[in-house]
């Protein structure tokens, strides 16, 4: 998923992450390792939408879908965790509350059954794509000033491309992917959400995975105890756990995150943004062999539409520098 740019003053800095570092190729410039990481990170994003899509035929519920997704990072890094136990202790309800439910179990619920009833094109363009949308308008109801320009045009884009996505099936009446379509625009609703929940906390990129999961996490496992989730986990295909598992709990949850991080930091968040952007056109070409689905004129039209309207949008204004002497 296209994420939002970061908070980057210094208090949210962290240092490179080990791993990270131990991987880096030799003789590659950190232009070049950011880049290697923000393709990764676009990779994952786009099996994000491929697994939402997948889950219907998969031998695996919604709830155990979110028990992976959350359950996975939070066995990982639960030493690092404890160690930041008094910052995440610190963290203001709003902003935690934000963050939890932005990205946490009702996003990824509404993210899943949306993609159930449409397509991985659907998952990976609307989601993603109406984010700078949904973010604007919060920020404008904040009091910040409307977006101009560049970035105003971008937005206009995502609108046309949403409307060209759907118009079809509006045409036609098809309720099942209508109704898809609504709930992965409350699904995008909710993830930008969680961006302005990102801007209000000073955590660096573990803290936060530990904040978004470790809350969901007990979430999704109380309403499967106490049967308002039903979960097939025990009944399920090794196959499939071992898909989600990889996916969802250690792609999405852990290497998306900190990935993005790295390359916001070598890359900046306006390269990294851009060419994040391209994550919905990644999702409609893995989905044509891996899910047997070819794209229709609506995808064609708007899926670019899209994707050119996210990379304006997270555009940002050049400052204009005096020549006077």
């Amino acid at each position: 998923m296209v994420s939002p740019q970061p908070v980057t003053s210094e208090s949210t800095r962290t240092p490179e992450p080990r791993v990270l570092a131990a991987a880096r190729p030799r003789g590659l410039s950190p232009q070049g390792v950011g880049m290697v990481a923000l393709a990764l990170t676009v990779t994952i994003w786009a099996a994000f939408a491929l697994s939402a899509r997948a889950l219907s035929a998969s031998t695996l519920l919604p709830a155990d879908a979110a028990l992976l997704r959350f359950g996975v990072p939070l066995v990982i890094l639960a030493p690092a965790l404890w160690r930041r136990r008094r910052r995440l202790a610190a963290v203001r309800p709003g902003p935690a509350l934000k963050i939890i439910c932005g990205a946490g179990v009702p996003f990824f619920l509404a993210a899943m059954y949306g993609g159930s009833l449409t397509s991985a094109a659907f998952v990976g363009a609307i989601v993603p794509g109406m984010v700078p949308l949904f973010v604007s308008a919060l920020m404008v109801a904040g009091g910040k000033r409307a977006p101009r320009g560049t970035q105003a045009a971008g937005l206009a884009l995502i609108v046309a491309g949403v409307v060209a996505l759907v118009w079809r099936y509006t045409a036609a009446l098809d309720a099942d992917v209508l109704l898809g379509t609504g709930t992965l625009l409350v699904a995008s609703g909710l993830w930008a959400l969680y961006t302005v929940g990102l801007r209000e906390v000073d955590l660096d990129p573990v803290g936060s995975i530990g904040l978004l999961c470790l809350p969901s996490f007990a979430v999704v496992a109380l309403l499967a105890l106490t049967g308002v989730l039903p979960t097939g986990l025990a009944r399920a295909a090794g196959g499939d756990i071992a898909l989600f598992l990889v996916v969802q709990g250690l792609g999405v949850g852990l290497c998306a995150g900190l990935l993005y991080a790295f390359a916001i930091r070598r890359l900046g968040p306006e390269r990294s943004s851009v060419v994040g952007s391209l994550s919905p056109v990644a999702v409609v070409l893995l989905a044509m062999p891996l899910l047997d689905e070819s794209p229709t004129v609506p995808v064609v039209v708007g899926v670019p539409l899209i994707t050119l309207g996210v990379a304006l949008a997270n555009r940002r204004p050049r400052t204009k520098v005096s020549t006077d002497a």
